[in-house]
């Protein structure tokens, strides 16, 4: 009897393929995110691996409600703080992500947010768009200058490294903050390492590359805020709650500092009450980093190549909790 494979969204069909040909396949029939009981019930038959597509809370109850068969939760992305990590490892599960996969195209939205908020290209585009450019006047929406300015990167992980390739490109200097020194980065790149709150102070530009951790969330708080230039702008393709959100929206209301981009919030979608949509000096993208097709097919194929390895008896290859190599010995 083939293995059970239950996919929590719609794939590319090669990576569908793929796992058809080793397993039985289920996927969610709605087009739209489960709810926690939906999933529940769609995987409480038992099943041997779990492709997690979106962000759906992959927590105690629902790893317990695949049964003792589930031997791997491929996450579709390189974040997995949905994802019980830890009652996974306690049950010999492995956790994957797809590494690497998307770095590029994450950092090719990094930058458009920071050429935008520059250039004010966003606001530009509605004013046109709208009917509102009825003269000429040279003087509207002045912008500053991106080439020559300092970019400071908090996580210099695989997207943060892109993002500083294309600054380099854009004869920025490029500052970063991490847990751990990139020695062979600093060389290739010209880049320097700074501790977080110097990285906050000098840097005309600040783009957020952490995984959310309890470390790690709330690390942007009021105090390193009000560390950054008036001017400088902050970006986050990463995590919402890495940056402290009532302390942002106070800096943009008290233009603290001269705007943000977000691509990642809180809780999402965000609220329709949210005070940070009534804000001017922001700009807004809904969680679109990876969203390109080219990159969604590499991805689905990859966290598919990850559960084909699994349930072929092989050692999956990027394994968030290697722990469970000992508890599966």
């Amino acid at each position: 009897m083939k293995p059970k494979v239950f996919i929590t969204g719609s794939i590319h069909v090669d990576a569908l393929n793929l796992l058809r040909e080793i397993a039985e396949i289920k996927i969610n029939p709605y087009s739209r995110i489960l709810s926690r009981n939906e999933l529940i019930s769609m995987v409480k038959e038992g099943i041997d691996a779990l492709l997690v597509v979106d962000m759906e809370k992959i927590d105690k109850d629902v790893i317990e409600a695949a049964g003792n068969s589930l031997k791997i939760i491929a996450r579709n992305g390189v974040g997995y703080d949905n994802v019980d990590v830890r009652e996974a490892t306690r049950r010999g599960i492995y956790v994957t992500i797809t590494r690497d996969i998307l770095s590029e195209t994450v950092a090719d939205l990094t930058f458009g947010l920071i050429l935008c908020l520059a250039r004010r290209i966003h606001e530009a585009h509605v004013f046109v768009k709208t009917g509102l450019w009825r003269e000429i006047n040279l003087n509207q929406f002045m912008g500053v200058d991106v080439n020559g300015k300092v970019l400071g990167i908090v996580g210099l992980g695989a997207i943060g490294t892109c993002v500083a390739r294309r600054a380099k490109a854009f004869n920025m200097r490029v500052i970063y903050y991490d847990i751990i020194r990139r020695s062979n980065v600093e060389k290739e790149l010209n880049i320097e390492f700074k501790d977080l709150d110097e990285l906050l102070s000098t840097s005309d530009y600040v783009s957020i590359h952490v995984p959310l951790t309890e470390e790690t969330k709330g690390l942007i708080d009021r105090r390193r805020i009000g560390l950054m230039k008036e001017t400088a702008f902050l970006i986050n393709t990463a995590r919402g709650p890495i940056i402290d959100r009532d302390a942002l929206i106070e800096a943009l209301m008290n233009r603290r500092i001269a705007g943000a981009a977000l691509d990642v919030y809180w809780v999402e979608p965000i609220p329709q009450d949210d005070p940070i949509l009534k804000l001017e000096n922001i700009l807004l993208t809904p969680h679109i980093g990876s969203a390109t097709s080219e990159c969604r097919r590499r991805m689905n194929i990859a966290a598919a190549e990850e559960i084909a390895r699994c349930l072929r008896g092989e050692k999956p290859v990027n394994i968030v909790n290697p722990e469970v190599l000992e508890v599966n010995r």
